[in-house]
């Protein structure tokens, strides 16, 4: 009598990149503090496929994974589910820039954990696969990017009490035919790690009526703008934003934005009249938010050819990509493969 080895499931877990816009307030008067503002990427994600295994495994040049694994093997109990341990080989097949302000980390972390979830057969969510990974302490916008796509604020971290991820207060879709154009300096990286920590604690006190203004800035212009599609002053409010924000930290960033390079780019797209312009998060990436795909294409080729061209009079150079927003979250496929004969296990 032939017998046959249960199929080997596998599940592939696509997280999408994400701009962090700015932050809200520092403060610890109302509660809450931070509170986020940022959009969902099209086309630019980490793309993993997780299957049981033996042993732990990841490839070479991801040493995060690991402690990962390690992690969830320990908080979902997995070594009680089958005779490894609960071990899961990962296999990235693309994955988001690191450390240049789109969301790696947590991207990572979140297509790992909802990975091993699906793998186990666990119910679970993203924010709570983030608590687990210690993701979204600051932050709920990477994991509203992951759950829901679109353009997100999250309602900060709770100063007292409750420690999960900011929630998500508002979300809308982004206009289908606006392109969000990325600057990209790859001489240069964002503030992470402990460096991230340390630069937080520095940071000096910020006012509340500046706090104020911004949230006022979000409530009251920028998501109205955004619902009825009207880029200028989506835009003029988005770049209000960015420069309150980034002078706030330019203390630890070397300045408004963390790469002069990139710095000097953004300046050449504002005197272009391009609108919504500043730094993903601790950067040194930034954007541009731009009506149509035909105006972004014309600036795509401008700035390549006056920065990487003979225009560029020896500057360093810089790399340009129009990308969509994305209106939907990640991505989650479970792969069955097909029952085969114990010999060929033999």
């Amino acid at each position: 009598m032939n017998r046959t080895k249960p199929s080997q499931r596998s599940v592939v877990v696509e997280a999408p990149a994400r701009l962090h816009m700015g932050f809200l307030d520092f403060g610890r008067l109302g509660g809450r503090r931070f509170g986020g503002v940022g959009l969902t990427i099209d086309g630019l994600s980490t793309r993993i496929r997780a299957e049981r295994a033996s042993s732990n495994s990841a490839g070479a040049g991801y040493p995060r994974i690991l402690p990962l694994l390690e992690i969830l093997q320990r908080k979902f109990d997995l070594h009680t589910m089958d005779t490894n341990g609960g071990c899961v080989r990962i296999e990235v097949e693309k994955s988001i820039p690191e450390h240049v302000g789109l969301g790696s980390g947590t991207q990572m972390a979140l297509a790992v954990g909802c990975a091993v979830a699906r793998l186990f057969d666990l119910e679970t969510s993203a924010s709570t696969v983030a608590a687990l990974l210690d993701r979204g302490r600051r932050s709920g916008i990477g994991i509203g990017a992951f759950d829901q796509g679109g353009f997100l604020v999250d309602g900060g971290s709770a100063i007292i009490g409750d420690s999960g991820v900011p929630p998500i207060v508002s979300r809308l879709a982004f206009p289908a035919h606006w392109r969000v154009l990325l600057v990209f300096d790859d001489s240069a990286q964002g503030l992470h790690g402990g460096e991230e920590s340390g630069a937080f604690c520095a940071l000096p006190m910020f006012p509340e009526a500046s706090s104020a203004q911004l949230c006022r800035l979000v409530l009251l212009r920028a998501l109205p703008a955004l619902q009825a599609a009207n880029i200028e002053e989506f835009g003029a409010a988005i770049t209000e934003l960015q420069q309150a924000i980034g002078d706030y930290f330019a203390q630890a960033q070397g300045g408004r934005y963390a790469s002069p390079r990139v710095a000097e780019a953004l300046a050449w797209f504002a005197g272009r009249g391009a609108s919504g312009i500043g730094q993903s998060s601790w950067g040194p990436t930034g954007f541009v938010i731009v009506e149509s795909e035909d105006r972004a294409q014309v600036l795509l080729e401008a700035a390549r050819a006056w920065w990487n061209g003979n225009g560029g009079n020896g500057r360093t150079a810089l790399r340009f990509a129009v990308y969509q927003g994305r209106n939907r979250g990640g991505e989650i496929w479970v792969r069955e493969a097909r029952a085969q004969n114990a010999a060929n296990y033999a």
